[in-house]
C-alpha cells in the first residue's frame, strides 16, 4: 500500500507494514538484494515441501486398516481426515504468519522437529484418542510447507522469483499426488504404522539438513508487529489489497475443482466396468504429477510478465478438462487426458497466484501466502464435500457438472477482471 506523506496517521500505519519506521536508507546502508539460489537449495526446498504436505494425505487410503486396528467406528475413523485438515487450516492462520516475524530458518527447523513428534504419536497410537490428537497435530505442523515457500520466495531475486516459486511448488504438487500411492504401497508391505515411522525419519533428516544448509542471516525484511497484531494484519491485508482478494478467489475455485475430481474419482473406478484396486486407483497420482511441469513453466511465464495471459489460458484448460473427464466410465484414456489437463491448469494458476501476491508486500510474504492458502483449504473442503454428496444423488455426470461449474466461475471471474489496472486478472 503506498504511503501518503500528507497524512501523519497514514504514514504511521504504512511504517507498521514496512518496518522501516520512517528511516531512509543511504546507498551504503541499503540491504543488498538476495543472491540467487543454487539449484541444489531450490531442489531441497521442493523436497522438504513435498515431504511435509504429504503427511496431510497419507491417511486417506489407510482409514479402513486404521479403524480395524484401533477398533474405531466408521464415523470416528472418518474424522481422521477431517481433523487433519482442520489442523492444517488453523496452522495456516496461526503459525504461517510467524514467518514474517521470526527467523524463518529456525522456525522451519523447529516446526519440522515438532512434526517428527506428532508423526511418532500417530505411528505408536494405541487408542483412538491418541491417533486423532496426533493427526490434528500433524495437520497443524504440516503448514511448514507454506513457510518454506515464503522463505524460498524471499531468497529469490525478483526477476527470477516466479521460477523459484514454480520449482518449489512442483515439490508440493508431487507430494500431494504421490502421498496416497506411497502410503498404500508401504502399508501393504509393512503395515500402516510404517508409513508414519518412515515419514518421521525423513522429516528428522530434512530438519538436520535444512539446519545446516539454509542461510543463517538471510537479508529478508521482518516485521516488528506483536503476534496479535500480526494476525490482525493478515485480515487487514485482505481488506486493502484487491489483487489479493481476487487471487484468493481464483485459488478457492481452482482447488474446489481439483478436489471435486480427486475426492471422488475412486468411486466410479471401483465400480463396473473397471473394479480397479486401491493401488491401481492410487497410481493415477503418477499421471497427475504432470502438474509439476505446469508449475515450473508458469513460474517462468510470470517472470516474463505474462501472468494475466497464463491465468486465462489455464482457466480455459481447466474448464475444457471436464469434457474428457465426463467420459471416464467408458474410457480410461479420456480420464487420463482430463487428469493431465486439470492438474496442469490448477498448478499454473496456483503458482501465478503465489508469485503475484508475494510481490505485493515481500515483508508480509508469510501472511500473504498463509492467508491465501486458507482460501485454498476452503475450496478443497467445499469440492470434496459437494462431490461425494452429489455422486450418491446424481452419479459421475453430476460430479463433472460441479467441477465444470467451479472452473467456469473462475474463467468468468478472470474475464471480468482481466483489464484491471492492478494486474489482478
Amino acid at each position: 500500500m503506498p504511503c501518503d506523506s500528507e497524512a501523519a496517521t497514514q504514514q504511521t500505519e504504512c511504517e507498521s507494514w514496512t518496518g522501516t519506521h520512517g528511516r531512509n536508507l543511504s546507498a551504503d546502508e541499503a540491504e543488498p538484494p538476495p543472491s540467487p539460489l543454487s539449484r541444489g537449495i531450490v531442489a531441497l526446498f521442493a523436497i522438504a515441501c513435498g515431504a511435509a504436505v504429504a503427511n496431510v494425505y497419507f491417511s486417506q487410503p489407510l482409514l479402513v486398516t486404521m479403524g480395524h486396528d484401533l477398533a474405531m467406528s466408521p464415523a470416528l475413523i472418518g474424522s481422521v481426515v477431517t481433523l487433519t485438515h482442520v489442523g492444517y487450516g488453523l496452522g495456516l492462520f496461526f503459525l504461517v504468519p510467524l514467518g514474517d516475524r521470526a527467523d524463518r530458518r529456525r522456525l522451519i527447523v523447529a516446526q519440522l522437529l515438532l512434526l517428527v513428534g506428532a508423526l511418532a504419536v500417530v505411528a505408536t497410537a494405541r487408542t483412538a484418542g491418541m491417533l486423532l490428537a496426533g493427526m490434528a497435530a500433524t495437520g497443524l505442523l504440516a503448514v511448514v510447507t507454506q513457510t518454506l515457500v515464503a522463505f524460498a520466495a524471499s531468497l529469490a531475486p525478483p526477476a527470477g522469483r516466479g521460477r523459484v516459486v514454480g520449482l518449489v511448488t512442483s515439490g508440493v504438487v508431487i507430494g500431494i499426488l504421490l502421498a496416497r500411492t506411497a502410503s498404500g504401497l508401504m502399508a501393504d508391505l509393512a503395515g500402516w504404522r510404517s508409513v508414519y515411522l518412515a515419514s518421521a525419519s525423513l522429516t528428522a533428516l530434512l530438519a538436520l539438513v535444512l539446519h545446516r544448509v539454509l542461510p543463517r542471516h538471510a537479508n529478508t525484511p521482518r516485521t516488528t508487529l506483536r503476534y496479535g497484531e500480526l494476525l490482525r494484519s493478515t485480515v487487514t491485508l485482505f481488506a486493502r489489497e484487491r489483487l489479493l482478494r481476487l487471487r484468493a478467489l481464483f485459488g478457492l475455485l481452482v482447488f474446489a475443482a481439483f478436489s471435486t475430481l480427486w475426492s471422488s474419482v475412486a468411486l466410479p473406478l471401483s465400480e463396473a466396468p473397471y473394479f480397479l484396486s486401491h493401488s491401481a486407483i492410487g497410481a493415477l497420482g503418477l499421471i497427475g504429477a504432470a502438474g509439476a511441469l505446469a508449475a515450473t513453466v508458469a513460474g517462468r511465464l510470470n517472470d516474463r510478465g505474462l501472468s494475466r495471459r497464463t491465468t486465462g489460458i489455464a482457466l480455459a484448460l481447466l474448464t475444457v478438462s471436464w469434457l474428457p473427464l465426463a467420459f471416464t466410465r467408458s474410457s480410461l484414456g479420456a480420464l487420463i487426458v482430463g487428469v493431465i489437463l486439470l492438474d496442469l491448469a490448477v498448478q499454473a494458476v496456483h503458482v501465478t497466484n503465489q508469485t503475484l501476491i508475494y510481490a505485493l508486500h515481500p515483508d508480509a510474504g508469510s501472511r500473504l501466502i498463509g492467508g491465501y492458502m486458507v482460501f485454498y483449504s476452503i475450496g478443497s473442503a467445499t469440492g470434496a464435500i459437494a462431490a461425494t454428496s452429489l455422486y450418491t444423488v446424481g452419479g459421475w455426470g453430476a460430479v463433472c457438472a460441479l467441477g465444470a461449474a467451479f472452473s467456469c466461475l473462475g474463467l468468468v471471474l478472470w474475464a471480468c477482471t482481466r483489464h484491471s489496472t492492478d494486474g489482478a486478472g
